[in-house]
């Protein structure tokens, strides 16, 4: 029978308070200079937002509650965190919500792993957690999906995940499959709402089905422009998930958010999304991973830069050589000088950059060697490697997908929570 966990409960003011007040104890800050982050910080484009922005994982009053006396699993990983007031201080939800005498059974790591050391793509294992002892169970590799068995002690899974906002960053495939699993087994899930930095627009083509995998799971262009929260009720609303089957969603909201305002990360999402500076461009270099050009794995400046041991390099006088680091143990052109483009100073974008993808593709030295099968994977389509492949221009190419992200911006309208 399902819980009815998401009914209006009572929950005096004076123990609620108390429960932040403790949240707040024994906060670490994220060395900033390290990760290459800034602290957490929002502005308009155009003027100062006064009030900061409240993740869904600080709105405490309207979600503890509803895991009081509850075995509780968490998607996490090194961004689910819980802010001080002055955004520059934080500790781990699961830290928070043990501190606070929640009941936390087991924690779910996506890609990347619990701490986010993990290279995109590693296999993990699953494990426990050397500072609380919560066992930890990999949803990354063979075991994408939570099974019966992972998930027959809880009463509700929570999720809180910092996204990007593209398609093929697989923190939602994750969420997908945790609500497809919760949904057959009956446990509700709970989303803590957190800001989408790429959130002020909407781009790329649409997925085809056909070309469905973990890196694009659903018929969205490649920037949907939604917060996790909003695109979970979508995966919802949409029928998504198999068999159509639905999930009991409770999504808390942030407070004072507005997508077009910009979003600085305080804690990297990802080993090789070091910046804001390589988030933003996240969007455009990525279609470089389905070709033999470097996106700058392999070095500081990952999804910054971009070249690769076959450029013109009289086209092209920036080189840099990967070597293996932190997320890139073994990176494309180990070891070789790459040569590219340097966008470390480039101004913050608003659509996907085509003309990086073209300009290499036009001055690369064997053009039969330029694409890989898996760039139609990232694309979600064969059109837009055909396009290149054509000389048809970045116009025209844009052109081509106006009519997908208007269809999509219809559907998409349902499920927005904030303007």
């Amino acid at each position: 029978m399902r819980l009815s966990i998401f009914k209006n409960r009572v929950f005096p003011i004076i123990i609620a308070l108390v429960l932040v007040l403790i949240s707040c104890g024994n906060k670490t800050r994220e060395d900033s200079a390290q990760n290459n982050m800034t602290p957490q910080q929002t502005q308009h484009d155009q003027q100062t937002n006064d009030a900061p922005i409240g993740i869904g994982a600080n709105q405490m009053n309207a979600y503890l509650p509803l895991l009081q006396e509850k075995r509780v699993g968490i998607v996490a990983n090194q961004t689910s965190v819980v802010f001080k007031s002055d955004n520059t201080f934080y500790t781990h939800i699961v830290d928070s919500l043990l501190s606070l005498k929640v009941n936390v059974k087991k924690v779910f790591a996506p890609e990347h792993g619990f701490r986010g050391k993990a290279d995109a793509g590693e296999l993990l294992k699953d494990g426990v957690d050397t500072k609380t002892g919560v066992p930890i169970v990999s949803i990354y590799g063979k075991n994408k999906k939570p099974s019966k068995t992972q998930l027959a002690n809880l009463d509700i899974v929570v999720f809180d995940i910092q996204d990007v906002g593209a398609r093929f960053y697989t923190y939602i495939s994750s969420l997908h499959y945790v609500m497809e699993a919760c949904a057959e087994a009956n446990i509700p899930v709970m989303v803590l709402d957190r800001p989408n930095p790429n959130g002020h627009y909407i781009d790329g083509p649409i997925l085809e089905m056909k070309h469905k995998g973990f890196v694009g799971m659903h018929p969205i262009p490649v920037v949907h422009g939604m917060t996790i929260g909003e695109y979970a009720q979508m995966i919802n609303g949409e029928g998504w998930l198999e068999n159509g089957i639905q999930c009991e969603l409770k999504v808390i909201p942030m407070s004072n958010y507005k997508r077009e305002y910009t979003y600085s990360l305080p804690i990297k999402p990802s080993p090789n999304l070091p910046n804001d500076v390589a988030i933003n461009l996240y969007p455009s270099l990525c279609f470089f991973e389905g070709t033999n050009v470097s996106a700058g794995r392999g070095t500081d400046s990952q999804f910054q830069i971009y070249g690769s041991p076959f450029l013109n390099n009289t086209e092209y006088t920036f080189e840099f050589v990967p070597q293996a680091n932190e997320g890139a143990k073994h990176p494309k052109h180990k070891g070789k000088v790459c040569y590219g483009e340097d966008l470390r100073n480039k101004n913050r974008l608003n659509r996907i950059h085509l003309d990086y993808l073209i300009k290499a593709y036009q001055n690369t030295k064997d053009k039969h060697e330029f694409f890989i099968d898996y760039f139609t994977t990232l694309a979600g389509t064969t059109k837009l490697q055909e396009q290149i492949e054509n000389g048809v221009s970045e116009k025209d190419i844009r052109a081509s997908w106006a009519k997908g992200l208007l269809e999509f911006k219809s559907m998409r309208a349902k499920y927005l929570i904030y303007n």
